[in-house]
């Protein structure tokens, strides 16, 4: 069974094919990707991130050479008004070729009204953070705990300092190598933001402080290549700067969904209409452990990045119909 869906919308998605096996949709991991859409206004306060798209006559496309080489710009997002973007022009090899637009060799072709607008947390979503800082806090300190006592993100709680010692320890932590060198990506993040790339407009939106901005940006550069529209951050526990609510940024840009670890984010953003998948790797985050928030309609726990593939591509297929 295929799934089609044709919109009179003049802003359209469109993928070449999607076929199933035994009642599990089954989508090839190399796709041709096209989209329309129209111009949008600038907006300021957050930085865009793109991976090898140029702009050239009003057009992104794919540059030669260093294309795997994400690109920040800052103040505002450039959209392409009435052209089309080709993210992938290596057809589907094993179904031989087509004209683009076209379905390959005999298959059904699959429309979406638009991509999916999805925001993503990076500490403990996209890299381990907590457990790093906690190495610091015990060569630094003396202070011994197991990432098992970390049952709230507020680290003064754990602690047991005050809420302004705790921001100056972390502020330390930035400035090592426990930080700068041991934030290590959670598994299967990459191969799944890849994988539903053409599927959704991932952005980034992090708590973190504008003092990390560069080495954050440096970091899912080296990462996460080319996976984000837009990186925004809170500026949340900083010791100067003003500090913006995850639920303000996600309503900037659109977000239907946000991906994040912290239960108390989770409701403020669920609490404002965005559907949040609280994220509790391998069920090993105390901190995520909250039945308030999960007790909201518009949360769902998620335990891995499979779990999320699966739940943003039921998101997706949702708004498709069934031929």
């Amino acid at each position: 069974m295929a799934l089609n869906k044709f919109s009179n919308n003049p802003s359209y998605s469109f993928i070449g094919t999607m076929s199933h096996q035994t009642q599990n949709y089954f989508i090839p991991r190399k796709l041709w990707f096209g989209a329309k859409c129209s111009h949008v206004p600038r907006r300021s306060n957050f930085v865009s991130f793109r991976g090898f798209l140029d702009k050239k006559d009003g057009v992104f496309k794919r540059t030669g050479g260093d294309c795997g080489k994400a690109r920040a710009l800052s103040q505002y997002c450039q959209f392409v008004q009435d052209k089309s973007i080709y993210t992938d022009t290596d057809l589907i090899k094993s179904h031989g070729s087509s004209n683009h637009g076209l379905p390959i060799n005999g298959f059904p072709q699959l429309m979406f009204s638009e991509k999916l607008t999805v925001a993503v947390d990076v500490d403990e979503v996209l890299g381990s953070f907590v457990s790093a800082l906690n190495q610091f806090i015990a060569e630094r300190y003396h202070s011994f705990h197991s990432v098992s006592e970390y049952y709230v993100y507020e680290f003064f709680k754990v602690w047991k300092c005050s809420r302004g010692q705790a921001d100056i320890r972390v502020h330390e932590f930035f400035k090592t190598h426990y930080f700068q060198k041991g934030i290590h990506p959670i598994p299967d993040a990459r191969r799944v933001l890849d994988k539903l790339h053409p599927f959704c407009n991932f952005s980034v939106v992090t708590s973190r402080q504008d003092v990390i901005k560069d080495h954050t940006l440096e970091w899912i550069e080296n990462h996460y290549p080319g996976l984000f529209q837009e990186i925004h951050f809170g500026n949340h526990f900083a010791l100067d700067g003003r500090s913006r609510p995850k639920s303000e940024i996600c309503n900037s840009f659109g977000a239907k969904v946000l991906i994040d670890d912290n239960p108390s984010y989770a409701l403020e953003c669920a609490e404002v209409g965005i559907s949040v998948l609280l994220f509790d790797y391998d069920n090993s985050y105390p901190w995520s452990k909250s039945d308030l928030a999960c007790s909201h309609p518009l949360v769902t726990k998620v335990h891995n990045w499979s779990e999320v593939e699966k739940a943003l591509l039921l998101s997706v297929i949702s708004d498709t119909t069934i031929l």
